[in-house]
């Protein structure tokens, strides 16, 4: 059910009456970002802003993930909000005073954006328990970023810290500056890709530059290789089920006169469907190994397993589109044409409960959304504004979800 207007304008106006909150600890949260699993400082900031809440707090013993529970007046489901928490390896350039204050680390993924929001919905359903017939679940998640810190939360029990009444539904936001600020953008079905590294090294016979015939040079053969793979996805995959593989990796030799034993291809594999997951890395394996026996070279495959498909159960995205409108107006409210084929690892709660991921815009009102600096840049700014319809959204969707 979409929500009641009164109920949606009392709920955003608290959030925006709150953003000064908000605002601080993301500040704070942004001058000192941490990378992977463990992120003390993070996770000490987190407590704080919890400490005073009526939730029951739990923190991770494989990762410093945090976990809140917030009870309601009455019985009933289990609904979980997710926030994730680190950072990149990358350098600040943007000049802001709040700037990160850790060389070569910055929250150019907008996680601290992440936190903050969700600390501040948990101060809003925190006044509003009477109102909950359930649990809300907080899952402030390390390792977002390639480290696969919700795989570690749910082998930790994440889903059932509430034994009687196991989670039942979930919800995220994803902060980005390609959408206006203060817009729910969603879908439903994939949402955003599977993401597998592969590595193909070819080995051959180092010889001298100036008789390659004494060799077997690997070199051209990694060249082959990466021309046969573009051929492979253009020609072998389906359009309306689509995948990308790109290369961003190629290593061979050292200098001009000698010819390296070896060459190494190193690329990632997306798609929006588990088959064509299975598919793409059986054929990648494929096209590096024959061609490289095509040249009398051996071709060593391996796979990095990454993120699986993020699916958005349809009932739950549209319940999202709903309550955006409810709460922002029709304008903030987006049904996405197409996926992105980035990876999150909000999946792997997905494969678990139905829940949706949206995105929530927040592209600086001087820039525009299609050019500004994205998520992962060094130049990246999120606009503040748009924090309160972030917090307001994850109250929400609890709110309706345990209406009882």
């Amino acid at each position: 059910m979409p929500a009641d207007a009164s109920v949606a304008a009392d709920l955003l106006a608290a959030a925006t009456a709150d953003a000064a909150f908000t605002v601080d600890l993301r500040r704070r949260l942004h001058r000192h970002p941490e990378i992977g699993l463990q992120l003390p400082t993070t996770q000490a900031m987190v407590l704080e802003a919890l400490a005073d809440l009526p939730i029951e707090v739990s923190t991770g013993t494989t990762t410093s993930s945090v976990v809140g529970v917030l009870r309601g007046a009455r019985p009933g489901p289990t609904y979980l909000l997710r926030g994730d928490m680190d950072a990149l390896p990358v350098a600040e350039d943007t000049g802001l005073d709040f700037a990160s204050e850790v060389p070569g680390v910055m929250h150019a993924c907008g996680h601290d954006t992440h936190v903050a929001m969700l600390a501040g919905a948990a101060r809003l359903l925190s006044a509003r328990r009477d109102s909950l017939a359930g649990q809300v679940v907080f899952m402030f998640q390390p390792g977002e970023e390639g480290f696969h810190g919700a795989r570690f939360m749910l082998e930790e029990g994440l889903l059932d810290v509430v034994p009687e009444a196991p989670v039942s539904g979930a919800f995220a936001l994803h902060i980005t500056t390609m959408f206006p600020t203060g817009t729910i953008n969603v879908r439903p079905g994939p949402m955003m890709a599977s993401a597998d590294q592969f590595r193909i090294t070819l080995h051959g016979r180092g010889g001298h530059a100036s008789t390659p015939h004494m060799a077997a040079d690997p070199v051209p053969v990694a060249a082959e290789v990466i021309l046969a793979l573009q051929s492979m996805v253009t020609r072998r995959v389906d359009v309306f089920d689509p995948a990308v593989v790109t290369v961003g990796h190629l290593e061979a030799g050292r200098t001009d006169n000698i010819i390296p034993e070896t060459a190494l291809v190193h690329g990632t594999i997306r798609t929006l469907s588990a088959e064509r997951r299975a598919d793409m890395v059986a054929s990648v394996q494929r096209v590096g190994e024959h061609v490289a026996a095509a040249h009398e070279l051996r071709g060593e495959f391996e796979r990095v397993e990454g993120y699986p498909v993020t699916v958005n159960d349809a009932g739950v995205a549209a319940q999202v589109t709903a309550t955006a409108a409810a709460l922002l107006g029709e304008d903030a409210s987006a049904v996405m044409e197409w996926p992105l084929m980035g990876a999150e690892d909000f999946s792997y709660v997905l494969e678990r409960v139905p829940g949706a991921m949206a995105f929530l815009g927040a592209c600086p009102p001087d820039l525009d959304p299609a050019t500004a600096p994205g998520n992962h840049s060094n130049l990246v700014v999120f606009d503040e504004a748009s924090f309160p319809a972030g917090v307001a959204m994850y109250a929400q969707m609890a709110l309706t979800a345990l209406a009882g």
